[in-house]
């Protein structure tokens, strides 16, 4: 079968020409459809992550002097290269909306280094960003002062500037990124992870579950939850009216599917409505992301479960998890913000015959191929349990994915996990016949021979081959890489 490789993640905007590097615009910010297959109106996360703009402190390494590279190098044109990644880490800046305070002129000393790490730890900056433009005398052990610092470390060595005796020292160090390449993009990625685990940090879940009202902490990761009455969800749908929003958006979401095998144009609606009440709570209590206790807080009640809201907020770059599961809550987050895309969060099922995972659930994005790209094609059907309105895309055979799933972990001496594994969409499965959760994909994953025993639950499926992306996030962060 056709295999699609997506791993591209450059940033080609133009560049801004200030040091100093801040704009409006935010890490997963709402992608409005213009298409009319989910125009759901203005939605955006609104909470404290939405506001803020991670901070990096950057510096040049290299000797005073003549700008040539120490052996082996001295036909290298330093004041070229010095001026050509300044304006790549002012594009990147510019494209990633952080700020990037870069130091006024090369590190020229261990003990110029020295100081500037210890400033940089009184301004308690999101990341560290050194680029090397030499590889002798003061260079690895300035990169080694940085990555040693405690800070997460980005380290940008382009070709010439490192042996791997230089680079072995910190190979198995968390908390580093080391690049050494000539191609800034890889560099760009390092510099777009320290601002997504920023977001990451500053992010609110509304978490709609259990009768009590209450604010906590993930552990490790910093993400703020906030947990209201899982009543107050149904109580909000029974009083707001159908709109003319919520009509059109149901009119569009029927016109546009390719079929509709069982659900009426009322299901549709009431499930848009669902989608106005999470909007409703999103904003209200100023979050970025939410998830729910769908079938405790609804599953005996004839609200419409909130399957189709889901999706849309998926869509338009809300992560939304199912049941309340906080891991799946930050896996989504990290694939929207690092990838652009939205995921898909299932339930894992063997098939042994083909040797494949199925990924089965109810709640699917449409815009698997990026939050800014059309959606993929999809049908109406019904819920699993015969109620509702449930969008199902179909995913491209051949098509290169990634599943991810974070575990967490609430002892402060163990970090958490992240199972990852890579491979291609294998077939769409249709259901009914087949039974199960109504969005049924089956992936070949690779190197995976045991799939009866595959770890974890509630794996995020998405577009594109991000397995070393995923790894490089994870040693970046203290997380734990179980790749598969």
């Amino acid at each position: 079968m056709k295999q699609q490789p997506d791993n591209d993640l450059s940033l080609t905007n133009p560049s801004r020409r200030n040091f100093l590097i801040a704009t409006s615009a935010t890490i997963g910010a709402s992608v409005l459809s213009t298409t009319k297959a989910a125009n759901a109106g203005p939605i955006s996360p609104a909470g404290p992550a939405s506001k803020y703009i991670p901070k990096i402190k950057a510096a040049f390494v290299r000797r005073e002097g003549e700008y040539g590279m120490l052996w082996p190098g001295a036909i290298y044109d330093g004041e070229a290269a010095l001026k050509n990644y300044t304006e790549q880490i002012q594009r990147a800046a510019k494209d990633l909306a952080i700020e990037i305070d870069m130091q006024t002129k090369p590190i020229y000393s261990l003990e110029e280094a020295e100081r500037w790490v210890e400033q940089a730890k009184a301004h308690k900056p999101d990341g560290l960003f050194v680029v090397l433009l030499d590889r002798q005398q003061h260079s690895w052990p300035s990169a080694y002062a940085a990555v040693e610092s405690g800070i997460p470390a980005v380290v940008f060595a382009p070709i010439g500037a490192a042996f791997t005796t230089n680079t072995w020292k910190v190979a198995e160090e968390n908390k580093c990124f080391i690049c050494s390449t000539d191609d800034f993009s890889q560099a760009a990625s390092g510099l777009k992870m320290l601002a997504v685990n920023a977001k990451l940090r500053e992010m609110r879940f509304v978490v709609i579950k259990g009768n009590e009202r209450k604010d906590e902490e993930l552990l490790h990761f910093g993400t703020k939850l906030r947990y209201v009455p899982a009543s107050s969800f149904l109580e909000e749908y029974n009083q707001i009216p159908v709109t003319d929003e919520i009509r059109q958006i149901a009119a569009e979401y029927m016109a546009n599917a390719t079929r509709i095998a069982g659900p009426t144009e009322q299901d549709v609606i009431n499930g848009v409505k669902s989608f106005a009440v999470a909007r409703n709570i999103l904003e209200r209590e100023e979050a970025d992301g939410i998830t729910m206790d769908c079938l405790g807080a609804l599953g005996k009640s004839k609200v419409s479960l909130p399957c189709i809201s889901w999706s849309l907020m998926l869509d338009h770059g809300i992560p939304a998890a199912c049941e309340a599961d906080l891991g799946a809550c930050i896996t989504h987050a990290l694939v929207q913000n690092l990838f652009d895309r939205p995921g898909f969060q299932q339930d894992p099922v063997p098939e042994t015959a083909k040797e494949c995972l199925i990924g089965a659930h109810c709640t699917c994005p449409t815009r698997l191929n990026g939050l800014a790209r059309p959606p993929e094609p999809y049908h109406l059907s019904y819920h699993h349990g015969k109620r509702d309105a449930v969008p199902v895309p179909k995913w491209k055979i051949g098509q290169r994915m990634t599943s991810a799933d974070v575990l967490l972990s609430y002892d402060p001496e163990k970090p958490p996990q992240m199972i990852i594994s890579s491979g291609m969409v294998y077939e769409n499965i249709s259901v009914p016949p087949a039974g199960g959760c109504v969005v049924s994909v089956m992936v070949k994953l690779d190197n995976v021979t045991d799939y009866l025993g595959y770890p974890g639950f509630h794996q995020i499926f998405f577009y594109g081959d991000f397995k070393k992306e995923l790894r490089n996030y994870c040693k970046l962060f203290g997380i734990e890489p179980v790749v598969v």
